[in-house]
């Protein structure tokens, strides 16, 4: 089954968002000039969601990808509700009772967040009461905790995710009279999602991780080179200092079961994840959960098991790591991007391929043909192929489109071979997930000027 460019082109590019942040008096007063996004399914429904959003009541933007498993549904509210719990616990005590003070007395509300999102991002309007109810009950406590001191980005994020995962877990305990809803809260709690954020403010980076997405940053050297820079850690078993933590916090007597085929209990691959209440709650409390719950739950398998060798749980967190990084005008943009890119590509090779996007340079490599024997033939087709590759580079009006199409075209030339891109997007539904998984990237650009004038200040 063969697809021509064009048919390739529209599959690749049918999620591609696109956004540039606005000047003022033809200056640019942001350290982002504007981020590319885009997302191509491996699974049916994509179980991947990304989110970007500029925070309004304090000064900053926030960027994030997430990867669902079990599922979409945890992945889908975690998009929807977490820029949130964040903005609100960056919020100065004044604005605080500001907004509650609107809502007791029902006047308008100062809105938070100004969302930057393609149309075929879903937003579920059925839930929306819900979850600003448990908004709500966050930053009133925020309100009564009032230590007047100015919260620190770290901090914010942090308390963000885990009252976020908090408020899934009792969602789900709690339930909903309206049986549509009950569903919901509890498909959300039994699946899960990771979450790799950024959020950016002036000259500082912070990304909050939690599971196995991945932040990079892409430095462009004084030869006009590039390199990457890694700013997460995954948090899976190929990861020493996660497969410690994971012990310390069980028995001696459970170090044998705890990871197991390098996945958590033997199941799960991200050691840290958003709901998966499945890792977190007793027995006791899954039982009567799911007894209580509507008969759907009882239907699905995933619910009913209870994971091996289960004896104190929680086994999960979704407490996320949080790296910090000051800008510096040589740090050009910065990829998220879930697992679905970095199990095909090394960083180097996603930091040159933007780069050279982004400054339209090609640094020639050398042909490199790794033991494999080419005739003087070959060699020449390479060159030609090379070139009318530079001339057609510039198709894509997207840095994460022009990335994914990298990602599932290269052939072991480090080119991509339209052929190979062809056969795996064309592949059927139940196949696709075998040879990839979901892929979402979101390129974020720096401004140079911005972030070296910032320098100059301080």
């Amino acid at each position: 089954f063969y697809l021509t460019p064009p048919q390739v082109n529209s599959i690749l590019k049918a999620n591609e968002y696109s956004f540039k942040v606005p000047e003022f008096d033809g200056k640019n007063v942001s350290s982002v000039l504007g981020f590319d996004s885009n997302q191509l399914p491996a699974n049916a429904p994509i179980e991947d969601r990304r989110s970007a959003a500029t925070c309004l009541q304090t000064r900053g933007m926030l960027l994030g990808v997430f990867d669902g498993h079990a599922g979409c549904a945890c992945a889908q509210a975690v998009s929807e509700r977490l820029f949130y719990y964040i903005a609100v616990s960056l919020l100065p005590h004044e604005t605080l009772l500001e907004i509650e003070n609107a809502v007791e007395s029902g006047r308008a509300l100062l809105p938070i967040l100004q969302w930057h999102k393609h149309p075929n991002d879903y937003f579920s309007k059925e839930a929306s009461k819900l979850y600003f109810n448990s908004l709500r009950t966050y930053w009133q406590e925020l309100i009564d905790l009032n230590s007047g001191e100015t919260t620190d980005v770290r901090e914010a994020l942090i308390n963000a995710f885990k009252r976020l995962d908090n408020d899934i877990s009792l969602e789900a305990q709690v339930g909903d009279p309206n049986s549509f809803l009950n569903y919901l809260v509890l498909r959300v709690a039994f699946s899960g999602a990771t979450a790799c954020v950024a959020h950016v403010d002036g000259v500082d980076l912070h990304i909050a991780n939690t599971g196995d997405s991945r932040a990079m940053l892409g430095v462009q050297e004084e030869d006009g080179s590039w390199s990457a820079v890694n700013l997460s850690y995954d948090h899976n078993a190929q990861n020493e200092h996660e497969v410690e933590r994971v012990k310390m916090e069980h028995p001696k007597s459970e170090e044998k079961s705890l990871v197991k085929q390098d996945r958590l209990l033997g199941l799960l691959m991200p050691f840290r994840a958003f709901g998966d209440v499945k890792f977190k709650w007793s027995i006791e409390l899954q039982k009567r959960v799911i007894e209580s719950g509507p008969d759907q739950l009882n239907d699905n398998e995933y619910t009913k098991f209870i994971p091996p060798n289960y004896h104190t749980p929680p086994y999960l967190t979704a407490e996320p790591e949080v790296i910090h990084h000051k800008l510096r005008p040589q740090d050009k943009f910065l990829v998220l991007a879930t697992d679905g890119l970095w199990e095909t590509m090394h960083r180097h090779d996603v930091a040159r391929i933007v780069g050279e996007y982004l400054t339209g340079v090609h640094h020639q490599q050398p042909i490199a043909v790794g033991g494999y024997k080419v005739t003087l033939g070959q060699m020449h087709g390479l060159l030609t192929e090379r070139r009318a590759r530079i001339s057609s580079v510039f198709e894509d009006q997207n840095a994460a489109t022009h990335l994914i199409r990298h990602a599932v075209g290269n052939n072991e030339f480090g080119t991509v071979d339209h052929e190979r891109l062809s056969k795996m997007l064309s592949l059927p539904e139940e196949l696709a997930r075998m040879y990839r998984d979901d892929i979402t990237i979101i390129v974020v650009q720096f401004n140079s000027h911005v972030i070296g004038a910032y320098q100059n200040e301080e």
